[in-house]
């Protein structure tokens, strides 16, 4: 009789702690990170990947770090919601991962770019667009003003109007897309924007009067976030700009502002 009273609780005790471990195991969503670099290696992909890791297990997501180059396919991507592409630089894709990531994007899913993001793929016209703009020349890192544009997304907590903030200011070229929603600029004004890279034969004298540094926009049945912001590898141990990165990688993944 004992024993089988045992014999009962052990199964009981077994399929509650499957239950458990079910639950536990089904996060908010699954997120993929890429750090491929075919040109500059940024100091602080590493201190992103750390970030970013934190950021899910805080936010209770899923991460899986693509770091072994493993390839692109439409079987390995489908059970992602979001691909987070963290200080990507130049061509990184071979065609058929080309196609496999336009999918991704054209069923409902979303995709994340942070600071050199937008200086990747430039030959891959569709990425082009997925980002809304692409770099162009940035001079010497400098301290600048920020500018809050009047836009409600979230993520722009502890962020303030006229906030100092040192980084590599890129200058992006025209917009590729339409709709873009822009929410952080910066001050020109309160920088030097001009910069003269002889060996590549480019100038930059800055964008103006307004200079985005970070918007969001759908994009061909998915949804694309965008930040400038992300050079320095102290930037990933500042918590407004995990804020801002969190809620843009939220929006993507689920569409929810």
């Amino acid at each position: 009789m004992r024993l089988k009273k045992f014999g009962y609780w052990f199964v009981l005790a077994t399929c509650l702690f499957s239950m458990q471990s079910s639950a536990q195991a089904k996060k908010q969503f699954n997120a993929l990170l890429i750090t491929k670099t075919a040109g500059w290696h940024h100091e602080s992909i590493n201190d992103g990947v750390t970030a970013i890791k934190a950021l899910a297990e805080k936010n209770y997501f899923n991460l899986t770090w693509n770091q072994d180059g493993v390839p692109i396919t439409e079987k390995y991507l489908q059970n992602f919601q979001v691909i987070i592409f963290l200080n990507t630089t130049g061509d990184i894709f071979n065609n058929d991962e080309q196609k496999a990531i336009e999918k991704f994007i054209q069923s409902g899913k979303g995709y994340v770019g942070i600071h050199s993001a937008s200086d990747t793929e430039y030959g891959w016209p569709w990425y082009t667009q997925l980002v809304g703009r692409m770099f162009h020349i940035h001079p010497a890192i400098q301290t600048a003003k920020l500018r809050l544009t009047n836009n409600k997304f979230t993520g722009l907590e502890g962020f303030t109007d006229g906030q100092l903030w040192t980084d590599e200011w890129y200058e992006f070229g025209a917009e590729t897309t339409k709709g873009l929603n822009y929410i952080l600029a910066v001050d020109e004004l309160s920088y030097k924007p001009n910069a003269e890279w002889g060996d590549r034969n480019l100038k930059g004298v800055g964008m103006g009067n307004f200079h985005p540094i970070a918007w969001y926009h759908e994009f061909d049945g998915g949804r694309s976030f965008y930040t400038a912001l992300g050079h320095q590898p102290t930037d990933y141990s500042y918590t407004a700009f995990l804020n801002h990165v969190y809620a843009g990688i939220y929006w993507a993944a689920t569409g929810k502002k």
